[in-house]
């Protein structure tokens, strides 16, 4: 019996909390690094730079993962078309990163953590699309996620296209026009344009992944080959876009998000990712997006002097409802999914009668 409790309660902390505690750790360290990454733009670093060399350090760092993999005999060999989508996913993660870093450039980390709350409303469509995801317009759980998927949608484009009167001005500098990151109007709006397109792409990473990962389940491997593909694509553009040499000369606040990010993002949180994926699926690990916008607040407000405006604040609101809306359908749709498999298996209870007010009970929330 004590073996027992004890292997329940391993497998939760292995399959509930772990993931749990991973996902919001990951969510502050990439507004971390966003917050690292505005500063090195702000002393004339190169995203397209930036991203080649963050992507190669962490691609370096999970050289080894290959030759363990290869040894493993649990894993299948990596075939032709499995490296295809890698490769695919390869190309989706380099577009989505030139896209989300340039959004940055044009606006702030603030704006970018708000638009990545739209991850899971993307998530869900896409879902939708690759069947990963059923809709039966008669439930309320089904009902709830198309509302809270349009909410969300609508949400980010007032946070994109209303900038609003400042709400809280940070001062912490003395030289505002250096550390300026709230742009003109245009920009802001050129900046959500980008992310946007970005957190579309995202959800892509993620069923992708997802999909990938069912097939050959080594986490560091494929990060490792996905890493590779980014550096890679990212250098030809990198190249055509950043011709002079001396923009490929980094230091001091520019090389330290470099390193971090390829150590803590490209290599961590990827593999971080991936594992989240493979365990709990696409769904999952976009709904802890939306947590990101308030560590990016605080921490675009206190060390980079942002500023916060009403339209940011209402359509955070306003993406924070749908999100959780849609979260609030995917939590009744999974009981219910719970419920047919207890009815197919069946109650193995010596007073099967205790089950029955139960199983009704629950039958009734899902209508």
């Amino acid at each position: 019996m004590a073996g027992e409790v004890r292997g329940r309660r391993m497998d939760f902390l292995y399959k509930e909390f772990l993931p749990f505690s991973a996902m919001v750790c990951m969510e502050c360290i990439n507004v971390g690094l966003n917050t690292l990454f505005k500063s090195a733009t702000l002393h004339g670093m190169s995203y397209h730079v930036f991203v080649v060399y963050a992507y190669s350090i962490a691609a370096l760092v999970l050289l080894p993962s290959p030759f363990f993999s290869s040894r493993s005999p649990s894993l299948p060999p990596l075939t032709f078309p499995l490296l295809s989508r890698i490769g695919l996913l390869g190309l989706i993660g380099s577009l989505s990163q030139i896209l989300g870093y340039t959004g940055i450039d044009f606006s702030s980390p603030t704006l970018a953590s708000a638009i990545s709350n739209l991850t899971p409303a993307f998530t869900f469509i896409l879902a939708l699309l690759f069947r990963m995801e059923k809709v039966c317009l008669k439930r309320r759980s089904s009902q709830a996620k198309i509302i809270g998927t349009i909410v969300s949608i609508s949400g980010a484009f007032v946070v994109t296209l209303y900038q609003g009167p400042s709400i809280i001005i940070f001062l912490k500098h003395s030289h505002s026009a250096e550390l300026h990151l709230n742009s003109s109007s245009s920009s802001w709006v050129i900046g959500g344009m980008f992310l946007t397109a970005e957190y579309i792409l995202v959800p892509l990473w993620y069923i992708v992944q997802t999909q990938i990962m069912k097939e050959y389940p080594a986490e560091l491997t494929v990060v490792f080959y996905y890493n590779l593909t980014v550096s890679i694509i990212a250098a030809v553009v990198g190249i055509i876009s950043e011709p002079d040499i001396n923009a490929w000369k980094v230091s001091g606040i520019g090389l330290a998000s470099v390193i971090c990010s390829g150590l803590f993002g490209s290599c961590l949180n990827n593999s971080v990712h991936t594992w989240a994926l493979r365990l709990k699926g696409p769904f999952y690990v976009a709904m802890f997006k939306p947590l990101s916008i308030a560590i990016a607040v605080a921490m675009g407000t206190i060390f980079l002097g942002d500023t916060l405006h009403l339209g940011s604040l209402i359509g955070t609101t306003v993406i924070s409802i749908g999100f959780y809306t849609v979260m609030w359908g995917k939590s009744k749709e999974e009981m219910a999914v719970e419920l047919e498999e207890l009815e197919d298996v069946g109650f193995n209870s010596k007073q099967p009668s205790e089950k029955v007010p139960l199983l009704k009970s629950i039958k009734a929330s899902q209508v």
